[in-house]
């Protein structure tokens, strides 16, 4: 109610619309169609926020074309200025990482009303207002899906493939579930026993073998990467020193753009990457602003 007696008030009309709505005009069968297709596809990870994002603003947009509206509003911890992304306020709940996928061309469209406010500062917005969600626990589930244990969401969904769990000199130490079923860089879950700590550093769909090491072995660690389907907010030469990210919340690093190939981006880090995984977006950036991003190979 007081948000429409606020848009009254600057003559303005606003259609609220629930995020499950546009799930079930699309978004969520979109989605997961493509993050079903992307685990299945040499059993690499899932798109970290790829497919569900892109999709649903599409969706989204449709939805506010349908009803006539110039523009969208959304919950992100994000700013945009001048057609351009750049990262929240707030660095504990920036989230421009997962938005590097949108068409640049609707970024006007989009309007971000807490991107430059913190997290604590919402909530204090929201008691003053009376707002039920007031206290709620910060969401931490899948766009459009909701909050779920992600093995068993995968699980109820992808059929078990067990395999080998073999170590980096092929010793054979345990059973997995199915390659898809882990992350590089994982160590809870694997249920090896002995005492000693592994991670997962790598995995063979052809032989189904998922290959763990120490946490400092160097094949855990990449200083190059390339990475496909590139979609660039900011025109971009190479070579381009800039920051990068490769997984959500981690601390931006300073790379350089090596190579540019098409829809393809070569990257060298100053500094070697734990976990450099496929199937997760690297997204770039010039201090706060998004450059752009793309899809580990």
């Amino acid at each position: 109610m007081w948000l429409n007696t606020c848009f009254k008030n600057l003559n303005l009309v606003v259609h609220p619309i629930r995020i499950h709505d546009i799930a079930k005009v699309g978004g969520k069968n979109a989605s997961l169609g493509e993050m079903y297709t992307q685990l299945t596809k040499k059993g690499i990870n899932v798109p970290n926020g790829f497919a569900t994002t892109a999709e649903a603003f599409n969706l989204f947009l449709k939805e506010a074309d349908r009803l006539g509206c110039e523009f969208v509003a959304t919950g992100h911890y994000v700013r945009s200025k001048e057609g351009k992304l750049l990262k929240g306020i707030d660095t504990n709940k920036d989230q421009s990482y997962f938005l590097w996928a949108i068409d640049p061309a609707v970024v006007n469209r989009i309007i971000f009303p807490i991107g430059d406010m913190t997290k604590p500062e919402v909530r204090d917005i929201a008691r003053e207002l009376g707002l039920e969600n007031a206290e709620k626990k910060d969401s931490v589930g899948i766009c459009f899906v909701g909050e779920v244990n992600m093995a068993e969401f995968l699980l109820s969904r992808l059929p078990e493939d067990p395999g080998p769990i073999v170590t980096i000199d092929g010793k054979v130490i345990g059973e997995h579930r199915g390659i898809n079923f882990y992350t590089l860089g994982q160590r809870h879950g694997l249920d090896v026993g002995g005492g000693t700590p592994y991670y997962v550093v790598e995995k063979r769909a052809e032989t189904k073998e998922l290959v763990v090491s120490s946490n400092y072995h160097p094949s855990l660690y990449k200083q190059t990467l390339t990475a496909s389907r590139v979609n660039w907010f900011v025109p971009i030469s190479a070579p381009t020193h800039c920051q990068a990210r490769i997984r959500y919340r981690q601390t931006v690093q300073d790379c350089t753009i090596k190579e540019l190939h098409d829809d393809r981006v070569q990257v060298e880090f100053d500094e070697k990457q734990r976990a450099v995984t496929p199937g997760q977006s690297i997204v770039f950036y010039d201090g706060d602003v998004m450059l752009g991003g793309a899809i580990i190979d």
